[in-house]
Formats: structure tokens, sequence, C-alpha cells
């Protein structure tokens, strides 16, 4: 549906085009599912990922007061720089965890602990740390209302 592929850099002056990329590749998501499509599982998990990855990276870079994580660094570790010397990230630490949790349960093969609609909630869940990112951007006067 989207094209994943994370440009580890983004300048300040490209994070309100990352935040259009970012909603663009979600919006397409929840047309989907407005449509009642059924959406690839495996995709969708990895895509939320991609793109809550590249909310956080882009950040850190507008910022520029932290190294950026390596490109291939694990989701985690990336979320991890963010948080370092700002424990108020934490407020969307177990949005970024439930994202890693789905894709380690297919990693495992253990599609049975995953919710009724993984796929959804993926979706969702990557809205909702989208919007907070937003928010505090705003706040922040990084980007406009």
């Amino acid at each position: 549906m989207i094209n994943t592929i994370l440009d580890a850099a983004a300048p300040q002056g490209e994070l309100a085009a990352v935040f259009a990329e970012v909603d663009a590749g979600l919006a397409a998501y929840e047309a989907a599912i407005a449509r009642g499509e059924e959406l690839p599982l495996v995709e969708t998990i990895d895509a939320a990922i991609a793109l809550v990855r590249r909310l956080v990276t882009a950040y850190v870079a507008a910022t520029g007061q932290k190294a950026l994580p390596a490109a291939d660094a694990d989701f985690l570790d990336v979320f991890k720089v963010l948080v370092k010397g700002e424990p108020t990230w934490n407020a969307i630490r177990d949005n970024c965890r439930e994202l890693v949790y789905y894709r380690n349960c297919i990693n495992m093969g253990r599609r049975d602990a995953l919710p009724k609609v993984p796929e959804k909630m993926a979706v969702r869940t990557a809205r909702h740390v989208y919007l907070y990112i937003k928010t505090r951007c705003i706040r922040e006067g990084r980007l406009s209302g």
C-alpha cells in the first residue's frame, strides 16, 4: 500500500513533509479499513512500525540535539534515543511496544496470541502515536497547527 523505505535523516525543514507522508500512509490504511477491506497482516504491521519509526527519527533529526539512530537499529532502540533525557516521551512507550509485540508474535509463529484484528489495531496505534508526536511538535513550535 505504501512505500516504507525510510530516509535515516530528516532535517528540521523537512519535518512537516514527514508528517504529511506518514499521515498519507496511515490515511490509506484507514480508508481501506473504512471500505471493509481485509488488510495484509505482515505488511500492515511492518508499515505501522516503519511509519512510527519515521516520525521518531524525523523528530530526533529536527531537534538536532541527539545523534540519529543507525538506519538498521531496532525500533525500540530508536525509541530509546527519543526518550533519553526526556522521560515525557514514555507516554507513547506502550504503543511502540505493542507494535513490536505484534511483530514478535508473527516472527514466533504465535498469531494466536494476537488480538482479533491486529492489522486494524496496528493502524490505530500508529495513528495515536502520530497524533501525540504532532501535538507535541505544534506545542513546541516545530509545526503549525
